[in-house]
């Protein structure tokens, strides 16, 4: 998956208007995360991504192993992208699941061990709800009672 891919397709699950918001989006959520999480984890995880969006977890952070709870990621993404709150929360998911489709499994598994999942203010398991309802399609579906139907055009990732 290249950069154009991967920004078409948060433009498109996003519905936004444009490939700039599709970036800031997608930004918003990768250097927080990448601040959240050791380099060397944030390198592994992010070695997959097209070059521009891998260097949002990697060579935009100076500082990676903060310890910042969900609320102030979304905080920071809320920020960052100049969104709401929820807007914010609900982005960060997307860019999230898409990721989910286009690194390897046992990458996004080290990932998910270095957030706390736990019931307490540490929870990042919001972070994963899309993934966790079946990826964003069956998320929406499950949203709306009728989410995006997949097509024969539709872009497919693999999970390498």
């Amino acid at each position: 998956m290249d950069f154009d891919e991967f920004t078409g397709e948060i433009q498109h699950r996003l519905e936004l208007p444009g490939t700039g918001e599709a970036v800031r989006a997608t930004r918003a959520t990768l250097l927080p995360l990448g601040q959240r999480i050791p380099a060397e984890n944030a390198a592994d995880f992010a070695a997959s991504l097209p070059m521009e969006i891998k260097w949002y977890m990697t060579g935009a952070v100076r500082d990676h192993g903060q310890r910042f709870d969900w609320t102030e990621f979304v905080d920071r993404v809320a920020e960052i992208e100049g969104v709401e709150p929820s807007d914010a929360a609900y982005h960060a998911r997307v860019v999230v699941d898409l990721m989910h489709t286009a690194v390897p499994a046992a990458d996004f598994q080290d990932l998910r061990g270095q957030l706390p999942e736990s019931a307490d203010e540490e929870n990042w398991r919001e972070l994963f709800s899309i993934v966790d309802a079946g990826g964003w399609g069956e998320a929406e579906e499950a949203q709306t009672g009728g989410g995006p139907q997949k097509s024969a055009e539709a872009p497919q990732w693999d999970n390498q």
